[in-house]
């Protein structure tokens, strides 16, 4: 669906990408950049890293309110999300 290619084109744009200089992104700036609410950032999310596309790591606050969650496309992501793109283009019959 859409908003999980969203998610992969913010990621990669904003270069959270595996094995990239600043590889992880806020899941609140993700949630802000994308417009989306705290539980559907999290349920397409869900879907991403059981697909094996993202990964996830919370740090720990003081409080539950003060954990930072980061989010990255990883290799298997970003492999799956330039196909896809291609796939897109190719369809739209647009040059590579």
């Amino acid at each position: 669906p859409l908003p999980r290619i969203k998610i992969c084109a913010v990621l990669k744009a904003r270069g959270a990408v595996e094995k990239s200089l600043r590889r992880e992104m806020q899941f609140s700036a993700l949630r802000k950049e994308l417009g989306v609410s705290d539980p559907t950032l999290s349920k397409h999310l869900g879907v991403l890293e059981k697909a094996g596309y993202v990964d996830r790591f919370r740090e720990y606050g003081a409080t539950r309110a003060k954990d930072t969650v980061w989010v990255t496309l990883n290799a298997r992501g970003l492999s799956a999300f330039d196909s896809h793109i291609a796939a897109l283009r190719e369809l739209a019959g647009e040059e590579l």
